[in-house]
Parts: structure tokens; C-alpha cells; sequence
């Protein structure tokens, strides 16, 4: 059996800026780490806000093996259909029953006899009141825990309190929890006592001469005004956000968490 999996995780990737990044680079991080399995959130690719079916197959001929989502997987109406019909396109679980898409999946990770179950939960605290993420993962974890004990979950919430109080509710059973939707990497990386490797946030891959991606004339007068103002994807100051972490596939623990940000500031 493999000693390691080494698997990659790519923050939230904004627009067409985002995905060209991701496209330049990720060849050469997959290729420098050997990396085993690739997953990112694309839930901002289309236009910033969202996923169409265009959209979610250029990432996915990057190799990428999973995208994982958040509160704006389900923004663009005509991306439902694929939703359904794509497996390894996640929206949060926790979506109440009869929501488009689906919420968990096990994977089987190329040219090993493994598989990695990979769970996208979004956190309710200023957030959409939907059904609890806690017990999201009890549920899944209950269902997928005889397949495979490598599980990874995505959990797209604003609250850090929210988001460190799951990684010690998963703890020991989560291989991976990994925090996205600010938009603005932490730096608290780390191995949990029951051999989960956890991170508040992973931040953005796109452009940080914005406001989390966002052109900054329009996210300011946002505030000032208290308007709707066009929601349009910033081009500059491009920067690639990952965690790359090593998982012991006999014990489905983590063995270690590296942050990946690229060029730093």
C-alpha cells in the first residue's frame, strides 16, 4: 500500500482570471509534490458568482478530480441539470432534502486501489438558515465510514468560531477539514489531536487587487451607499491558494498540512 496521499486542495477560484492561474500552475505543483488527488471550490468560477456546466468541465480537464462549492454553487438556475447529473461537482449537503446536486461522493484515487470520501457542508452563522452542518456530517460520515477512512470535507462558512468548532466536532474522523468562503487565507494550519489537519481558511486563488475578488469601485460604493452595485471579477494581482496534506491511508489520519500561496505578499 502507498505510505502517503498526498492530496491538494485549491481555494475558492474566482472568474477567468482565477482559472488561468490555476491552469498555469497547477501542472507543476501536481508534478513537483506528486500529488494524488487534486480538488478545489469552484463555486465563483462563472463570472465571479456561481458555476455553469462551460465552466465546471474546464476545471475538471486540469486534472482536477472534485470541485466543492458553497452558498453560491446553486446562483446560476440554468447550472441545476448539471448539478444533477455530475457527480463530482459538489454543493453543501446540508441544502435541505430535494435540493439540485449532491452533497458528498466516494472517489476512487487514480492508479491506487484507495478511495477518498470528500463531504461540502456550509456553516449557518450569517449565513443561509439551512439544515446544521454538524449533523450533515454525522449522517454522511455514518454512510461513507465502511467505504474508505479518508474523508475531506470542504466547509464553506464566515464564522472562524463556527468553522473551528466543527474541526473539533470531526475531529479524529474527518482526514481533512478545510475552511473556505472568506476569501482571505489564516495561518493556522494544523494537525488536531485526533489526527485531523485543519485550516480556518484556505483563501482565494484570482486576483487580490480587489475586495475578495470583486473590482474595488463597486464593492466600495457598495458600502458607502448601501446599493446594489455590478458585480464585476478583478484582473489583477493574481495569486494561487492551496493546502497541500499528507494522509496515512491505513489509519485515514493526517500526517501533515502545508500551506501553498503563490507569490506571497
Amino acid at each position: 500500500m502507498q505510505e502517503k496521499i498526498k492530496v491538494l486542495f485549491i481555494g475558492d477560484i474566482i472568474g477567468e482570471p482565477g482559472f488561468n492561474l490555476t491552469k498555469t500552475l497547477l501542472p507543476t505543483y501536481v508534478s513537483k509534490y506528486k500529488i494524488d488527488f487534486v480538488i478545489a471550490n469552484g463555486e465563483n468560477i462563472t463570472e465571479g458568482k456561481g458555476i455553469v456546466e462551460k465552466d465546471g468541465k474546464k476545471l475538471l480537464e486540469l486534472d482536477i478530480n472534485v470541485l466543492t462549492g458553497g452558498n453560491h454553487t446553486l446562483d446560476k438556475i440554468h447550472a441545476h441539470k448539471y448539478l444533477n447529473e455530475t457527480t463530482n461537482v459538489l454543493r453543501p449537503q446540508n441544502y435541505p432534502r430535494g435540493a439540485y446536486g449532491h452533497g458528498f461522493g466516494v472517489f476512487n484515487i487514480p492508479n491506487t486501489n484507495l478511495k477518498i470520501g470528500i463531504i461540502n457542508l456550509q456553516g449557518r452563522v450569517f449565513m443561509k438558515s439551512i439544515d446544521c452542518p454538524f449533523r450533515a456530517f454525522d449522517w454522511v460520515y455514518d454512510k461513507i465510514k465502511y467505504e474508505t477512512n479518508i474523508v475531506f470535507v470542504d466547509f464553506h462558512a464566515e464564522a472562524t468560531a463556527e468553522k473551528i468548532a466543527f474541526g473539533w466536532h470531526v475531529n479524529g474522523r474527518a482526514s481533512v477539514v478545510v475552511g473556505t468562503h472568506t476569501h482571505v487565507p489564516t495561518a493556522d494550519q494544523r494537525i488536531l489531536s485526533g489526527g485531523t489537519a485543519y485550516i480556518t481558511d484556505v483563501g482565494m486563488t484570482g486576483p487580490y487587487d480587489s475586495v475578495i475578488g470583486m473590482k474595488k469601485e463597486g464593492s466600495i460604493k457598495r458600502f458607502i451607499y448601501s446599493t446594489p452595485q455590478k458585480y464585476e471579477v478583478a484582473e489583477e494581482d493574481l495569486r494561487f491558494s492551496a493546502v497541500l496534506c499528507e494522509i496515512d491511508p491505513l489509519t485515514g489520519k493526517a500526517t501533515s498540512i502545508k500551506k501553498i500561496f503563490y507569490p506571497e505578499f
